[in-house]
């Protein structure tokens, strides 16, 4: 078959240019290899990874119609993929800017890997903080204060920090009422939320062009499933006509939520499951360990 040629022929090329390396060559593929990997760590933190995918599958496609000589599909994708260089610079536009912004910088080097905008796990999201939020969102519901809290995972929401005003403040219920409190300069737009520190406020964000959604939902929860659509991120949007808590991810939105409900959800989509359990499991022992002792001391 054509592809088992294929195959002997690469085998019988890498084995040539293997007998013939010298130490230049050798230096030429570690640097294209650490180019590949600045480039797949870059776009892991971009909606650029989801591209990524996308083009994977086009090619896993192409490369059955080549080995099953499907001639038309062949001729379509020679015709099509003339373009997709062109097509690929002008979608990816604002990240490839990002990109180049970031190589001008004298720290990009430390700023690679796969984790979340350099997250470490000292600076990880916590059971802390989401009881901080959802404290927060419980507090600005009774007295309808409206507000939208994106919660960053593993895309980066540089790009709409850009558009806030730097806070950098540690995340609690307080910090987050008076920014979202009526009349004060932070509480129009979206607070960024990355690990365990509320990073930008007044951020916009893109409306969605969801046309199933209710008539009756403002802009605030249109920004935060527009957020959901083209990120990762979690958003935690309290209304200000009715002071229902909602969540969006991943384009859906779920309104109405109670306080213990909007725990679970968090503590799932964050995948915080393990930590909470493990707690709970500690708080259980330290009740029994402090009962026995109760109990043996009246004795």
């Amino acid at each position: 078959m054509r592809w088992i040629e294929a195959v002997g022929d690469f085998l019988r090329t890498a084995r040539k240019y293997a007998n013939t390396m010298d130490w230049s060559d050798i230096l030429e593929i570690f640097i294209i290899a650490f180019l590949v990997y600045y480039i797949l760590a870059w776009m892991k933190t971009t909606r650029s990874w989801r591209l990524l995918k996308g083009l994977i599958v086009i090619f896993l496609f192409l490369f059955v119609a080549i080995v099953m000589d499907m001639t038309t599909i062949i001729w379509i994708a020679q015709n099509v993929l003339s373009f997709a260089a062109i097509t690929f610079i002008v979608v990816m536009q604002p990240e490839l800017r990002h990109a180049l912004e970031q190589l001008g910088q004298k720290n990009f080097i430390p700023s690679m890997g796969f984790s979340a905008s350099g997250k470490d796990n000292g600076n990880a999201f916590s059971i802390k903080t989401l009881n901080e939020i959802s404290k927060a969102c419980m507090e600005m519901g009774k007295v309808k204060t409206g507000a939208l809290i994106v919660i960053e995972r593993m895309e980066s929401l540089k790009d709409y920090e850009r558009t806030g005003i730097e806070v950098d403040g540690i995340v609690t219920s307080q910090l987050l009422i008076n920014i979202f409190e009526h009349n004060t300069p932070l509480h129009d737009g979206a607070v960024i939320v990355r690990g365990n520190r509320v990073t930008y406020a007044t951020c916009y964000l893109p409306l969605t062009d969801n046309m199933d959604l209710s008539k009756d939902l403002g802009t605030r929860h249109r920004a935060g499933v527009g957020i959901s659509e083209v990120t990762d991120s979690l958003t935690v949007i309290v209304s200000e006509e009715t002071g229902g808590i909602s969540i969006a991810h991943e384009g859906t939105l779920e309104r109405g939520l109670s306080v213990d409900k909007l725990k679970e959800k968090m503590g799932q989509i964050m995948n915080m499951d393990g930590e909470d359990n493990a707690k709970g499991r500690n708080r259980r022992k330290n009740k029994k360990a402090k009962a026995k002792g109760e109990e043996k001391a009246s004795k």
